[in-house]
Formats: C-alpha cells, structure tokens, sequence
C-alpha cells in the first residue's frame, strides 16, 4: 500500500511540481491551497503532510501547531517549505518535524520525504 502525503502550497506551481515528482516515486499525493482545504483531513489521514510557511491568508505555522497539538494528526511528520532561508527557525518555531527550502532540489525532496516514509514505518488503514 502506497503512503499518502498531503502537499498544501498556494502557488500552484510548486505543488504541480511536487505532485508529479512524488507520484513518480510511486506515492499516492492530495493537494490543498489553503486552511479551508484541509477540513476533511480527518476524514482521509494522510501520511506525510508538506506544508508552506505563509500560505495566502494563512500561517503555516499555526496550521502546524494545530497539526501537532491534536491527538488525531499529532504523529503525521510535517515538512515546512518556505522561500526564506531562515524560516528553517520559523518551521522549528511551528513545531515542524523537518525544513525544506524553497526553491530545491527533486533529489533533496525525495530523500527528505523517504526519510519519515521508511518501508519500515506502519501506515495507517
């Protein structure tokens, strides 16, 4: 069974370049733009879930805490993406599990999501 990530970016771009990358790694991947997007979460759990920092009306920061602060999605790795080289501190700030900096390297976003997807990891029903 394929794992399941959830990649939340508002810039359309980025997410159509992680989908595909991820998908051709044989993941099974959700997008969302915004907070609104993710109101079903619970209803399909993914994962792993790649999230931007600042989303368009949104801090990804908060979305994270949230994230982390609920029994049901606290366990799901989140990776925060972001444009801004010192917003790896930020993503620590937000309670993020990992940092990846935008714009990067399909290799590096491969390793990074292999890393919390191990085959040895259990995955959720």
């Amino acid at each position: 069974m394929a794992h399941h990530i959830l990649v939340v970016d508002d810039d359309e771009g980025i997410v159509e370049v992680v989908q595909i990358v991820l998908e051709g790694e044989g993941y099974i991947v959700r997008t969302a733009t915004n907070r609104e997007d993710l109101k079903n979460l619970a209803d399909n759990l993914p994962d792993l879930i790649l999230l931007d920092v600042l989303l368009s009306g949104d801090d990804g920061r908060d979305i994270c805490r949230q994230l982390k602060s609920d029994e049901a999605t606290s366990h799901i790795p989140v990776i925060m993406l972001s444009a801004h080289s010192d917003a790896s501190k930020v993503a620590d700030a937000g309670g993020a599990d990992d940092f990846l900096e935008k714009p990067f390297d399909v290799d590096v976003l491969i390793a990074i999501v292999a890393k919390y997807l191990s085959p040895s990891q259990s995955m959720h029903i």
